[in-house]
């Protein structure tokens, strides 16, 4: 039976009680200090009525209560349903609901009972809950394909799998590891617990967005060694201030697809830096697969998403769900520890995705992203198999382009989208990101036709100031400009 998230960090506070669990603003708590401090507020908990299995909101800013409420949910044999304090009050309202929450935690929200997290007081005489790896440690919620958000299920045993000797990343006790991601997003489970499972220090950042410019000072005075950043962020930093990265062993990023120059850069400019790409959707836990950039890797084309975590089995098969050979294109499913349980009170979509192998009978999830295994078992990423479109009887896999794109010297940033001309027909735009001050339009559609096949080549270039980017670090496609058809500046 794997171990809980809370026994493996009573284990840790227990071997190093006086080392740094949590360091902020506000100041730090030891490991001993955060074991006390939640099993108090267990203890509320359970005396506000909180019993194994109920599911409890978790509406806090980043801050030393924020870990607290969490721990402290899971050591009162509860599952958190972490709230983005950002969200809209009727999708918070909507989830709550969904969730049949029993305790909002943080912000008072009419109709629950709402507790804050008091400072620790050194006492706590209340009877906690054995917990078990298979129990419930989490509902997140994502954003659903009918507009509806449904919710994953992510059990103890995915979240100490993903952290316990991960063989994508090291972690040691003498690691600084920032917390940085929103809460409701899955990237700070493994900045969370990827540090406190580990005996590591999570610094956390102060509360709201840091900004590109602000993050290499966050960085440097706080000692930090690990960092996540989703694929916008990361780009977006090494633009911004390259520098910020020097200090740091390791960054992971992900969420999106990776781009070569940008990795190039950074890879120049701190050529120490160990470089992660990691690649999972919520529904396997943060991570299934990582790769790790070699300092010599030739770089052309995407940067793989490499090998499975461990105890991660990662299959590509085809439209009957039939395992292919290396080389060959087709749906990615992932197996093995990090597979959560399936969606929250939605057994219909649940028996859709998770699904069992006809080779072996174990459980899969189907990601709907296309992918090919190359001959050495590193996984490619090549799309979303349902962000594909046809255009001109071509499939366009939107990545491909965007990567063509970013090749060129003078651009940045880019996302590409197919819009509808006034005259009906439907057609190719790319939305571009100047990396200085001029964009020579002419030279970049001479360098698409020279890289990609004509049906990729757009055929109208949007010059904005900055990509849109969503609450969770990624490309907001949706958010995009229309394009002026009028313009003469459109075309080239």
């Amino acid at each position: 039976m794997s171990a809980s998230v809370t026994d493996a960090f009573r284990c840790r506070a227990a071997r190093t009680p006086d080392a740094v669990a949590l360091s902020a603003d506000q100041g730090s708590v030891s490991y001993a200090g955060l074991d006390r401090w939640s099993d108090e507020f267990a203890g509320e908990l359970v005396a506000a009525g909180v019993r194994p299995g109920d599911r409890v909101a978790v509406c806090l800013d980043r801050s030393p209560q924020l870990v607290v409420a969490l721990l402290a949910v899971l050591k009162a044999g509860a599952a958190y349903v972490p709230i983005d304090r950002e969200d809209p009050e009727s999708r918070v309202s909507m989830m709550l609901t969904d969730a049949e929450v029993s305790v909002v935690v943080g912000q008072f929200l009419a109709g629950y009972t709402t507790l804050k997290v008091p400072p620790p007081t050194g006492r706590s005489t209340v009877d906690l809950p054995q917990v078990t790896g298979e129990d419930l440690a989490y509902l997140m919620y994502t954003s659903g394909s009918t507009g509806r958000p449904k919710s994953v299920m992510v059990e103890h045993r995915n979240i100490t799998n993903l952290v316990t000797a991960p063989n994508y990343v090291a972690v040691t006790a003498q690691d600084r590891i920032l917390q940085l991601a929103p809460v409701a997003f899955d990237a700070a489970t493994f900045e969370i617990w990827g540090a406190l499972l580990n005996g590591a220090s999570l610094v956390l950042a102060p509360p709201g967005v840091v900004q590109a410019e602000e993050l290499g000072d966050l960085l440097r005075a706080n000692d930090i060694s690990v960092l996540w950043l989703t694929a916008a962020l990361f780009h977006r930093q090494i633009d911004v201030d390259v520098s910020a990265f020097k200090g740091l062993h390791t960054v992971l990023a992900g969420g999106d697809v990776l781009s070569v120059p940008h990795v190039r850069a950074l890879r120049e400019a701190v050529p120490e830096l160990q470089i992660v790409n990691g690649y999972g959707p919520t529904e396997t836990t943060t991570f299934a697969t990582c790769h790790r950039i070699g300092a010599g890797e030739e770089l052309s084309g995407t940067i793989p998403i490499g090998s499975p975590l461990q105890n991660v089995e990662v299959v590509v098969v085809d439209a009957e769900g039939k395992p292919v050979p290396a080389g060959t294109a087709g749906e990615l499913w992932i197996g093995g520890a990090q597979v959560s349980r399936g969606y929250w009170k939605r057994p219909d979509l649940t028996e859709e995705k998770f699904v069992r192998g006809g080779w072996d009978g174990a459980r899969y999830y189907r990601t709907g992203d296309q992918a090919r295994r190359r001959a050495d078992g590193v996984v490619e990423f090549l799309g979303r198999m349902d962000d594909q479109f046809k255009l001109r009887g071509f499939r366009i896999e939107p990545g491909e382009v965007e990567n063509a794109l970013t090749e060129h010297p003078q651009v940045r940033a880019a996302a590409v989208g197919v819009r509808t001309h006034p005259s009906g027909d439907r057609r190719l735009v790319a939305w571009v990101v100047k990396a200085g001050e001029e964009l020579d339009k002419r030279a970049l559609r001479a360098h698409m036709r020279a890289t990609t096949p004509e049906h990729m080549v757009p055929a109208g270039f949007v010059v904005v100031d900055e990509l849109p980017i969503t609450g969770n670090g990624k490309t907001d496609r949706k958010a995009l400009p229309e394009p002026d058809w009028s313009s003469k500046s459109l075309y080239v």
